[in-house]
């Protein structure tokens, strides 16, 4: 039986952040992993460049059923706290967009890092190791017996146990639904699940139609009833993906229409309007075809003219038509039949429930020595870096207790 003072369950983001930071404290840390290379998820992010942190990181930028529980860990380990790290291993990087920061050459630098520490810091580490069991060996005491189907130990213990087991988000990379057992097992509710930051699926009908403009990005404000984002889309085979439509999935429920404003730079009513006023013998088509797309232009107005209307000069519409054809570019209606689940999502919605963890420390409530930091909670990111810095925060977090 091997002891430890501290176990993670799971070598991504979270566990390794805790590892190192619980290894800095002098404790002996163990982290198991049941892949065979830790980190797998680091390694592919942000297209193999890490978007690592956001610098405008805030709460609301996190969905929850506990919106406050992420205040604490977020303003106890910043962005900058972890900028901080990544320039002191002279790690180069760059902004992107809207605060999101990416490695200038690959996510390996932050793994590298991150592996550094754990060395530094004697953690140990091991890979393609099960989990078959997990025993409290005494109620009210915080140690814990874990039995694995590792060949050298029959099993290992620990008086701090942390859950970094992540969500179920790319099952390829071996995302599993072990972190919701545990939590269950210890008599912990779990939220439902879903997939988040994740393309939308279109109705057969609506598919027909717009998998011609497959390939096209534009620049939009998509929104439902809840938020709006400013960002791409991009039109696909299957549906509708890009930045823009990641983000609202997270906010979308099914059989609810999102809207979708393709010319948020202008007001089309007024530009149609006016050259209308002024006789321009420019046709419909040829206007539009100034801010948009060729393929695009042709198919949202196919809904409602004909070819020949089209190509009628601006004067020949009547204001109405002109409001019409504004609403249409400005406030596409678009009800998504689903979304393309855990296979392609960057993050999972839902899972253990926040009010039965202490917002501080991430341990357990009702049980000494528990934890569950990372992915496995209740707390998602938008897309752009969010989830990361949960990972840096709440690993950090508890890493300064276990």
């Amino acid at each position: 039986m091997q002891k430890a003072d501290v176990i993670i369950i799971g070598a991504g983001a979270a566990g390794l952040m805790c590892a190192i930071e619980a290894g800095k404290r002098g404790r002996n840390v163990v982290v198991i992993e049941h892949a065979n290379k830790p980190g797998k998820k680091i390694l592919m992010s942000g297209g193999g460049r890490c978007n690592f942190t956001n610098t405008q990181i805030i709460p609301d930028n996190y969905i929850s059923h506990n919106k406050h529980f992420c205040k604490s860990a977020l303003s106890c380990y910043t962005s900058s706290d972890f900028i901080d790290l990544v320039n002191q291993y002279k790690i180069p990087f760059h902004e992107k967009k809207l605060g999101q920061l990416f490695c200038d050459h690959k996510s390996k630098d932050i793994l590298d890092m991150l592996l550094s520490l754990c060395e530094k810091y004697s953690v140990t580490i091991y890979l393609n190791t099960e989990i078959i069991s997990i025993h409290q060996l005494n109620f009210n005491s915080p140690y814990f017996e874990l039995k694995t189907n590792h060949a050298d130990f029959s099993g290992f213990q620990c008086s701090s146990l942390v859950i970094a087991t992540g969500g179920l988000s790319i099952p390829t990379m071996g995302a599993s639904p072990f972190g919701y057992k545990i939590a269950e097992q210890f008599g912990l509710k779990v939220w439902p699940t879903r997939a988040g930051l994740v393309p939308l699926t279109l109705h057969p009908e609506d598919k027909e139609i717009y998998s011609l403009l497959t390939g096209i990005g534009v620049d939009s404000i998509t929104s439902n009833n809840k938020i709006n984002f400013r960002e791409n889309i991009l039109f696909t085979h299957r549906g509708i993906s890009g930045p823009a439509i990641l983000q609202i999935s997270s906010y979308w429920q099914p059989g609810e229409n999102i809207f979708i404003n393709l010319l948020p730079d202008i007001n089309l009513s007024d530009i149609l309007k006016s050259l209308h006023k002024q006789k321009i013998q420019k046709s419909l088509k040829s206007i539009l075809l100034e801010y948009l797309p060729k393929r695009i232009v042709e198919i949202f107005l196919n809904r409602i003219f004909s070819t020949e209307k089209q190509l009628q000069v601006i004067s020949q519409f009547s204001h109405k038509e002109l409001e019409k054809i504004a609403f249409l570019f400005h406030a596409w209606s678009l009800k998504p039949n689903g979304t393309e689940g855990y296979r392609t999502a960057e993050v999972t919605l839902g899972g253990v429930d926040c009010n039965s963890i202490s917002s501080k420390t991430m341990e357990v409530n009702s049980v000494q020595g528990l934890y569950f930091i990372g992915e496995v909670l209740d707390v998602s990111g938008w897309l752009g870096g969010y989830n990361f810095q949960w990972a840096w925060s709440s690993g950090f977090a508890a890493g300064q207790v276990v």
